[in-house]
Order: structure tokens, then sequence, then C-alpha cells
């Protein structure tokens, strides 16, 4: 076979990036804001995102599935961000008029188990987003950010145990 691209598949592959960027566009825009806490550094982290899967979407095995593949992907363009020199200089602190809108409308007490999970240390943060705002299952996690099954279930294990510390004494004890 030849690795020489007729432009038919280049079609198909430009209509199947476009599909990607339709069905997981939204997602990754949610999880990059939650994790840089930032609207314009998560817009510029979709951005990348989408650039590095259009570059290697020849290069995708299957092995995962693409939403998986994806936010691997994102997360990947968040660390980037967040080791920059700069960006430890910017205020992070999110309130719940600046997060992103969801699908459907949330209520205060989606605004405040956010804002309890952005309070939660880097690791534990990033496995409890793609858990319970992406539904990515454990196996899925540990896939994306290259972690061991029992790493994933630990730091979420650990997520749980801080969140519902925050939580102690709110309204959404009652």
């Amino acid at each position: 076979m030849s690795n020489t691209m007729s432009p038919n598949n280049a079609q198909n592959d430009d209509q199947r990036f476009e599909q990607l960027v339709e069905q997981y566009q939204e997602e990754v825009l949610r999880i990059c804001f939650l994790y840089l806490s930032d609207q314009t550094l998560a817009e510029d982290a979709v951005q990348e995102t989408f650039l590095k899967v259009y570059r290697s979407m020849g290069t995708f095995r299957g092995n995962c599935s693409e939403k998986t593949w994806i936010m691997k992907i994102a997360m990947h363009a968040c660390y980037d961000i967040n080791r920059s020199g700069w960006f430890r200089m910017i205020n992070r602190r999110i309130t719940p008029d600046m997060l992103p809108e969801p699908a459907a409308a949330g209520e205060e007490q989606d605004e405040e188990l956010t804002l309890a999970v952005m309070q939660l240390p880097r690791k534990e943060r990033e496995v409890m987003l793609l858990y319970y705002y992406q539904g990515m299952k454990v196996q899925e996690i540990a896939q994306a950010l290259h972690l061991a099954h029992s790493s994933v279930s630990g730091r979420l294990k650990r997520g749980r145990e801080r969140m519902k510390k925050l939580l102690e004494g709110s309204e959404l004890d009652e």
C-alpha cells in the first residue's frame, strides 16, 4: 500500500476532524478552564489540543477511545501552559460567574462543588475532573494520564476524602 494520501482520504480526514471538534470542543473547553482557571488560557489550550489532534489523526491507533485520546492531549496542553513561567503570576481564583456554562444550567450546589474541586491539589483535582465532569472510567483516566489503575483509584479516594472535609458544614451536607 502506498502512504500517499488521495484527495478523497484527505477530505474524509477533514470531515472526521470537524466531527471530533464538534463532538468534543465544549467538553475540552470546560476541562481546560477548570484546570487552568482562565478563559483565555483555556481557549488557547483547546486550540492547541485540536491542532495536535489534527496533526496526529493518522497515528491514532485506537488503543483507547477517541475521548480518552483527546482528553489526554488536552491535559498535556494544560500542563504545558501550567509550566510556563508567567502562568504562576496569574490570579487563578475562580468565581462561579467565571465558569463556562454547562449544557444544562447548574444549580448553586453544583457551583459549590466545582469551587471545592478547584481547591484540591492538582493530582487529585485532575482525576476528579475527568471522572466526575467528563464521565471517564478509571481505566480511561489511567491511560490518559499515564498512571497505574491503582494510582488513579487512590487519587480519587483522597480527593473524595478532601472534598468531604471541604464541604463539611456547608449547605450540601444538609
